[in-house]
Order: structure tokens, then sequence, then C-alpha cells
């Protein structure tokens, strides 16, 4: 990757229900964190990108172009995207092309104000034919599941294991989440709790299978890698992105059981960065459900397709901080992933990279990743609705 972009400071709030905060002091403590790290100022910004999906629903905005520019007091060029990753991506291309050497990338949403009102929105995102099917946002997990165990023949015995390997990834993120002070749910839960919900619901999974609604804000500064030493003597490098589109509709893929625009990104990100799989210890993961941590475990290609219960199952009989595949150790959602940390959309993507940002620089505290290889590089999955596309960031030190 020539001219590689580097992230000199990120910023975040905590997760969870803000109904007394204005959006844009949420977006503000995000970028105050990131430009005290750096000592940056606004003046020194020459573009900024911000994501969001639904904060002109929730909190009746305009252009969110002109209330950036409000808050930051500039009038330099100002992108929005939906997800953060997609912010990212802009921000990365101005840097390599050469139009900046600053620029900020932040992401907010206010999702509890209006819940009620804006899952419609939700499932119409995720996939209007499912909607219009009168499904729920929640339904396509399930149909993703069904087909799962359906394809690789998993019964019996074996049907108990992976339902149980589904619930411990919710209950080894809640374990991560108590370490983590910006998380939405810092409390451990049981496998009794999980077991329960899915009673409760009657359905295959439960309340505690799914990521929380949140609101919240997480900003990054990106510069070139030649003033990145200016800002800081620990810039982490994003070596490698990409990103791949599948259908909308769910249930027109050819498979239904994985994600093809996830396995398409993570290949284009290892080629650009020029690692392999193997060189990459830890992940944050999109964890809408306890499925999709599963699924993408597989599409990323650290489990063999139809295994990675086999793996998750196993790693938690005992578990020690991570999962261990093939005898490697694999370090995932240390900071309790979206469901546990929060899924607040448009700032959710800026969580995951604060937190590989975090741990690249052993500035993660009580859930400091350690391993008994030093610590080189790290991965980022972000999806903007139910897999339709994937967005992969591999980061690093080096």
């Amino acid at each position: 990757m020539q001219n590689r972009p580097a992230i000199v400071a990120v910023g975040r709030t905590r997760f969870g229900e803000h109904y007394e905060k204005e959006p844009e002091k949420i977006i503000e403590e995000a970028w105050l964190k990131a430009s005290q790290e750096a000592d940056i100022e606004r003046k020194n910004l020459e573009a900024c990108y911000l994501s969001d999906y639904f904060l002109p629903i929730t909190n009746k905005f305009g252009l969110e172009e002109g209330f950036l520019s409000e808050l930051t007091e500039l009038h330099v060029p100002m992108e929005v995207t939906r997800s953060f990753s997609s912010a990212l991506s802009n921000a990365c291309n101005a840097i390599q092309a050469g139009k900046h050497n600053i620029v900020l990338v932040g992401g907010i949403e206010k999702m509890t104000d209006r819940w009620d009102k804006i899952r419609d929105d939700l499932m119409l995102l995720e996939d209007p034919w499912s909607y219009y099917a009168g499904c729920t946002p929640e339904a396509n997990h399930e149909l993703m599941l069904r087909a799962y165990i359906k394809k690789y023949g998993i019964s019996d015995e074996n049907l108990k294991k992976l339902n149980i390997a589904l619930a411990q990834i919710s209950i080894k993120n809640h374990l991560h989440a108590t370490k983590n002070e910006y998380a939405q749910y810092q409390r451990k839960i049981t496998l009794e709790q999980v077991l329960n919900a899915r009673k409760e619901a009657r359905k295959p999974l439960g309340l505690l299978d799914y990521a929380p609604i949140s609101d919240g804000a997480s900003a990054l500064i990106l510069t070139r890698e030649d003033f990145a030493k200016k800002f800081t003597d620990k810039p982490v490098y994003i070596l490698g992105t990409y990103s791949a589109t599948d259908y909308l509709t769910f249930t027109a893929r050819e498979d239904m059981t994985h994600f093809l625009a996830t396995k398409m990104a993570m290949k284009g990100a290892l080629k650009t960065a020029g690692i392999t799989l193997k060189d990459i210890q830890i992940i944050e993961l999109y964890d809408q459900s306890t499925v999709m941590e599963m699924i993408s475990l597989e599409d990323l290609g650290f489990c063999e397709q139809g295994k990675a219960w086999r793996n998750i199952y196993e790693s938690c009989q005992d578990y020690k901080g991570y999962y261990e595949i093939n005898g490697e150790k694999l370090f995932v959602n240390m900071n309790g992933g979206l469901k546990a940390d929060g899924n607040p959309l448009g700032a959710t993507g800026g969580a995951q990279i604060f937190e590989i940002f975090k741990q690249l620089r052993n500035e993660a505290g009580e859930r400091q990743v350690k391993s008994d290889k030093e610590l080189k590089y790290g991965c980022v999955l972000e999806l903007e609705g139910f897999g339709t596309k994937s967005y992969v960031y591999i980061l690093g030190r080096e």
C-alpha cells in the first residue's frame, strides 16, 4: 500500500442511552479526546468525514455537513456516509491521493431517542423483501442459522453444542466488556440466562443473542505516513483495506450460510497489506448477533466452513481470553463486541478501530492482549446491512 494512511489519535464516548445529550455534545466529546491525544486543533484539519445512518430521522437534522461545519467552525471539505468504515475509506483515498494531509473521521448515532420509529427503517436497510414479508430486523439472523444447520448436517449432540457455542459468544463478549469503561453493558451474563431468553422468545435466538440499540460517537485523526511522527511516536498504519458488495435481498443470494462480500473483502485486504492470515492475532468482528460472530470467523478464513462452532465450544470450556484455532491464539472482540460494547450504527466501526489502535499501542489497560508473540497486526470487519456490504481493515505498527 503506497503512502499508507496513519492513525495518530482516536476518541470515543461511552455507548448506551444518552437521551440527555444533544448530538453535537456527543460527537464533540469523541473529537476532543482524539484532538487532545495528538495535540491537534480544529484549524489543523483539512477535511472531515462523518458517518451516520439515522441522524436526520432521529434528531431532525438537515445536511449533516452543515451540522459538522457549525460544530468545528470550519469550511473545509466535508462528506457524510453511512458507516464509519465508509467514511474512513473516503478519508484514506484522499490521503493517498495527496489531496489532504490531516483529516477527521467521525461517526455518531442517537438511536434510542426514536427506536420505536426507526425499526421499519432498519429492516428496510437490511432487506426490503424480508420487511414486506413481515419480518423483524432479527429474522434474517435466524434464517441464516437454520440454513447453516441444514447445510452442514448438524444434529443431535452436535446441535446442542452449537447452541451452547452461540451462547458462549455472548457470555465471552460480556466478560470482555467488564474491562471496557466505554461499554454499554459492563456486566457478566450466564449460560442459563442466554438459554432462558431463547425459551422466553420461543426462538433459536433470544434477547441475549443480539447486540443492543445504542447512542454514541467515535472519532479518529488520519494523516499521511510522513506526517504521522509529528503527532505521535506510535502511529498505527492502515496497511490494507478492501470492500465488497452483495445482493440486498438476503434470500436471493447463492449461499445463505455465509457472506460472500466478507470473503472477498478479506482476500483483497490481505493482498493489499502483503501479509497472511496467520500474521493476524486480534480481530474486531461485527457481531450484531452471536450467529454473525460465528459466521464471520469462517468468512474471514480463520475457521473451516461449518466448523467455527466447534472451535468456539472447545475454546470456551475453559476460556482463557482467546479462541484457540489450529493451535493458534485468536483474540476476538476484546472490547465486548457490538453485543456488549454497544451498536450505535454510524459510530460502531470507529469503536472497533479504537480497540485495535489501543491494543497495538499496548494501551488497552485491563483488557490488553497477553500473547506469546508480539502484537503486530489487527483486523476489523464492519458490515452495512445484513452482509450487503463488507469492509475489512488491516492495521499494523510497522
